[in-house]
């Protein structure tokens, strides 16, 4: 067989042979002599988690400042200020509807990270008021959403950059550039994998909203349903009417880099088996879940264990290509290559920060170039998901056109590609 070339040799040969993958920006701050542009200034929407993790992340960039922060949780607004408070000297202002932020002709961009029914609504009218937005994975609540934002963002001519961070690590750009160009040789089967140990979530009552929530706000868009106390504030993911399930969770990274390696968008067929088996209580979604998505000359199987923690390929996550000359296997930010004997023959690791993803999001505002993780890029994977959760919910298996990318013959199914908004938040692109 060809050996896969070394990694140094890899490298030099594809910049001679100028290759590129059109998904791929080099960051700023990676290019020699680049000179700080000028200050983004930046609102972020939910930090109870994620958003901190996003706040303290730009506010360490040259380029931006985090100019609001924004919880309906009163209590989560010290978490977002905590998070900048030794990284600029400036002190942002603090909003509990992101609205506001929108209404303020100095702010820049808007960064989404509330919870998955707020992320193409939030992100539609942000960009409707001429902002650009980085929004968390997965972008969107229902494919019919993630439609819209990419066409407002192109209507509005803004930069929407999806939180699919390892479109921006260098080793795993790497990674995707050796199975794209051959390196263990013909590739038709992808493999991405989540495994936890999540435990019960109970079975919830009604009960009062808590003081430090506002509860209507933080429902936005979604129609209206009455408080449980184990909602809020991770539980939501397990329920549909918010969340879209491990798969959306966490099975949204995975799927992208699988997706993204192979070179393919809407599957022909798709195929969903598992269930809630580990505990009798409120969650809607599957613990255990196995999703095929058949694109006619390749294909993609998902794994989800979010109840069983042993590894797959030795990592509780990654995503696995799988050639007629090796196998490559991507694992946070670093990737290992066997022969077709299964011996390791090259192995790299790279940092494992959002920061390239955050300053490429930075560059693009200023340059107009389409991010590493471009909004079109974000829904086609974000698609995949919601099929999975979609073909589990309506039968077990979908069939599709690929071109119009549309659900066919299983009317069920395809009720599912949007959703009910509560009076007065449908989006408008």
């Amino acid at each position: 067989m060809n050996q896969p070339l070394p990694r140094r040799r890899f490298l030099a040969q594809s910049a001679q042979a100028g290759f590129a993958l059109s998904t791929i920006a080099v960051p700023a701050f990676l290019r020699a002599g680049a000179a700080p542009n000028a200050r983004i200034r930046i609102g972020i929407m939910g930090v109870n988690g994620r958003g901190s993790d996003l706040a303290a992340g730009f506010s360490a960039l040259d380029g931006a400042e985090v100019a609001y922060v924004c919880d309906v949780d009163e209590r989560a607004i010290a978490k977002g200020i905590h998070a900048i408070s030794s990284k600029q000297s400036t002190q942002p202002k603090t909003v509990e509807d992101f609205r506001r932020i929108l209404d303020d002709k100095e702010v820049d961009a808007l960064a989404v990270a509330a919870p998955d029914h707020w992320h193409g609504p939030a992100t539609i009218l942000a960009v409707n008021a001429g902002k650009h937005v980085y929004v968390e994975k997965p972008v969107c609540h229902n494919p019919q959403e993630g439609e819209w934002m990419v066409a407002a963002a192109r209507k509005h001519g803004r930069v929407v950059q999806a939180g699919t961070q390892r479109r921006s690590m260098p080793a795993v750009v790497e990674a995707i550039q050796r199975v794209r160009t051959g390196a263990i040789g013909t590739v038709r089967l992808s493999r991405g994998w989540y495994t936890n140990k999540r435990g019960s979530i109970g079975k919830g009552k009604p009960a009062p909203v808590p003081a430090w929530l506002d509860y209507t706000l933080w429902q936005g868009p979604a129609a209206e349903r009455p408080f449980r106390d184990n909602l809020i504030h991770y539980n939501w993911h397990w329920f549909w009417h918010w969340g879209t399930g491990e798969l959306g969770n966490n099975g949204i990274h995975a799927l992208d880099l699988c997706r993204w390696g192979l070179g393919v968008n809407c599957p022909q067929h798709v195929t969903a088996g598992g269930g809630r088996y580990h505990y009798a209580d409120d969650q809607e979604t599957p613990d255990t879940l196995e999703v095929t998505y058949d694109f006619g000359d390749k294909i993609i199987i998902w794994e989800g264990r979010s109840c069983l923690p042993r590894p797959l390929e030795g990592s509780s996550f990654g995503a696995a290509f799988y050639g007629d000359q090796g196998t490559l296997v991507i694992e946070g930010s670093s990737y290992r290559i066997f022969d077709a004997q299964d011996h390791e023959i090259a192995h790299a690791t790279g940092p494992g920060d959002d920061r390239p993803h955050l300053q490429n999001f930075l560059d693009c505002v200023h340059s107009g170039a389409k991010p590493n993780a471009d909004i079109a890029e974000g829904h086609q994977s974000t698609l995949l998901c919601h099929l999975g959760n979609i073909a589990w919910r309506a039968g077990g298996a979908l069939s599709l056109d690929p071109q119009r990318q549309r659900i066919v013959g299983n009317s069920k199914a395809a009720a599912l590609w949007h959703r009910e908004y509560r009076a007065g938040w449908q989006p408008r692109v």
